[in-house]
């Protein structure tokens, strides 16, 4: 009689698990890991997002009326132009400021750089709404600055509250450090050995610096101004407060909708507008140089 011998020592199989009703792909790492966040996402942003748009089209009554006065509105399609000319302006001189901190922080490193980085990071411990009454003091009747002009014989004093010149200088104050971040993520990741071998072959400081330095950093130039651009498509309080009634912003025209004219509908249609030009900014961002390069 022969005798059938079995390996006791192989570790025995298990039966694959399987979820009932086949929703094996529940049970995967990968939907776990990031249900948290598409459930996040879905109930704080997609929701919210999807009754802004329902109210665009049904207040007050169902259709593309909102969108349609919207465009047929000189107003309010010089309110949008507006606010493209501030947010390019604020751009503009965020990069005439930031540039040179991200430049000497990326270039000296060390104690200098941490320094430069330290006090850039401390604007973000303080809100928007806390800097933009400190700008209020500065620059009112009785503040330091008026006070500084009639001291040096300045009369009569400017009035630089509630002025064009108020809001764009303290956006691009608050926008700043956003634009030293992505020029100083970029900037550190340029070889030195570049600007030795420029000025060993003759190059001036200057040149060196615009023929070789500069071109390296345009990324994080690019990177900058689309992050700064956009977000000041969306500013409100810094404007409201303390910029010119006669320069009213997109984002202060739709609070004008909402809390005066109590249109809500035309409110929506305004904010989705708004959205759609920034993803529009985004989207040729990702056409002609990837998203991704954005966070790199």
């Amino acid at each position: 009689m022969a005798l059938q011998l079995t390996d006791t020592t192989a570790p025995a199989t298990a039966a694959p698990r399987r979820v009932p009703g086949g929703w094996t792909w529940l049970v995967r790492a990968p939907f776990i890991l990031y249900a948290p966040a598409a459930l996040f996402l879905a109930v704080f942003f997609l929701v919210p997002l999807g009754l802004v748009v329902w109210t665009s089209i049904s207040e007050p009554e169902l259709g593309l009326g909102n969108y349609a006065e919207f465009f047929a509105s000189t107003y309010d399609l010089g309110v949008l132009a507006r606010t493209f000319r501030t947010a390019l302006i604020v751009t503009l001189v965020s990069l005439v400021f930031a540039y040179p901190v991200a430049y000497v922080a990326a270039r000296k490193g060390g104690t200098i750089g941490a320094f430069l980085l330290g006090v850039v990071a401390l604007s973000f411990w303080t809100s928007f709404l806390v800097r933009t009454y400190a700008w209020m003091v500065i620059m009112g009747a009785r503040g330091p600055v008026v006070g500084l002009l009639v001291a040096l014989g300045v009369e009569p004093a400017p009035q630089l509250l509630f002025t064009t010149f108020a809001a764009t200088f303290a956006m691009a104050h608050m926008l700043v450090p956003f634009m030293v971040l992505a020029l100083y993520a970029v900037m550190r990741r340029i070889d030195e050995t570049h600007m030795r071998a420029a000025a060993s072959l003759g190059a001036r400081p200057w040149r060196a610096f615009a023929t070789v330095y500069l071109p390296q950093s345009l990324p994080g130039v690019l990177n900058g101004a689309t992050l700064v651009f956009i977000t000041c498509l969306g500013f409100y309080v810094t404007p409201t407060l303390i910029g010119s009634p006669q320069d009213k912003m997109i984002a202060g025209r739709i609070g004008q909708e909402m809390e005066q004219l109590l249109e809500f509908g035309a409110a929506s249609a305004t904010s989705m507008i708004l959205l759609a030009a920034a993803l529009a900014l985004f989207a040729l961002y990702d056409r002609f140089f990837g998203i991704e390069r954005m966070w790199r």
